[in-house]
């Protein structure tokens, strides 16, 4: 069977692409193995246009943003379900210093799409906020699992779920062949799964887990709150908190020095217990060294792509990069210099 391109994994960023390739009237294939370890699947989905522990502008905000609403409800039209859920998110301030600072940044335009309120005193004696905080609003978070399930639908004959044998892909003529099908072009968007692969090993992945929990307390604001861990209200007194972050022990799975940091951190948020701790969890984010993702064609591989490297950001990110990706493979324009894996050549 010909088809035009063939996708290597079915998380947030093969499921996006997928989609935008369709819709510019391209046929795919996409094969996904599920059994596999998809940080998508255990992802907060949060998308937060004031991020990090310094709480600044996150990167490229500006293009990012106005593409994430737009495609996310493009997508609940086409499968019939709800999964963008938009919430304020309230960021409390650690000082003076910091209250001020964001007064400041309260009058400058750059910030008006993401500023709705500052605040110079406490929202509630549940939440640890004594210098206010500020609620920011263009954001919220995405049900990330909803939506992959919606998109099976979608694509139903399209997605095929097996192992991906890349020692079986041959190139003949100037198509890819594989298991019967012939493409004119492949894209990796497999997350970490694409370390092993023989085109694109030379990327450097910086491999990071994140531990999450669902607890159950009372206190249930109108807003997300984040800062050292975000809380996310799921209904019925349901709480998703998270994340960490590290290096280190990959391999080790959920643990209880994830627990214990995730309430410590929730402990120093919200003054209010904890009354039961539903579930733990983790995952493992395509993280990269220099922090943006891997797009962009094989140096020397004709049809060879990678759509890869979103890290924790992939719910922002994917809207807008999918969007200048099918541009890059269908038109041949360039990609910005920052995610381009051309910056990564000489390492080859």
């Amino acid at each position: 069977m010909n088809i035009d391109f063939l996708l290597i994994g079915h998380g947030l960023a093969g499921s996006v692409l997928g989609y935008r390739l369709k819709q510019s009237g391209k046929t795919i294939r996409i094969i996904d193995e599920p059994q596999r370890n998809q940080s998508s699947k255990v992802a907060a989905g949060l998308y937060n246009p004031i991020t990090g522990r310094k709480m600044v502008k996150t990167w490229n905000a500006d293009k990012l943003f106005p593409e994430i609403k737009p495609l996310y409800q493009n997508l609940e039209e086409l499968t019939g379900l709800s999964f963008l859920i938009e919430k304020n998110i309230y960021r409390p301030f650690l000082s003076f210093e910091e209250l001020n600072e964001w007064m400041g940044k309260s009058a400058e335009e750059s910030f008006e799409p993401y500023i709705e309120r500052i605040f110079d005193h406490s929202q509630s004696a549940f939440i640890n906020d004594p210098y206010g905080g500020v609620l920011l609003k263009n954001c919220g978070w995405l049900k990330i699992n909803e939506l992959l399930k919606g998109m099976e639908n979608y694509f139903k004959e399209e997605i095929l779920f097996q192992h991906f044998d890349e020692s079986k892909l041959q190139r003949k003529d100037d198509k890819w062949e594989y298991e019967g099908f012939r493409a004119k072009s492949i894209v990796f968007c497999n997350g970490l799964g694409a370390m092993n692969s023989s085109f694109f090993s030379y990327l450097p992945f910086a491999p990071v887990k994140g531990e999450i929990l669902e607890v159950k307390q009372d206190f249930a604001p109108e807003f997300v709150l984040n800062r050292g861990v975000f809380r996310v209200g799921l209904g019925e007194g349901l709480f998703r908190v998270g994340s960490t972050y590290t290096k280190d022990d990959l391999d080790q799975g959920a643990t209880d020095r994830g627990r214990e940091e995730l309430l410590r951190r929730l402990g120093e948020l919200v003054n209010e217990p904890t009354k039961k701790i539903v579930s733990h969890k983790f995952g493992i984010r395509p993280a990269t060294r220099d922090r943006k993702p891997f797009l962009g064609k094989h140096p020397a591989v004709d049809n060879v792509y990678s759509f890869n490297g979103f890290g924790a950001k992939g719910v922002s990110l994917i809207p807008y990069l999918s969007k200048i990706f099918v541009k890059l493979i269908l038109e041949g324009e360039p990609l910005p210099k920052e995610v381009d894996i051309a910056r990564y050549f000489k390492y080859i």
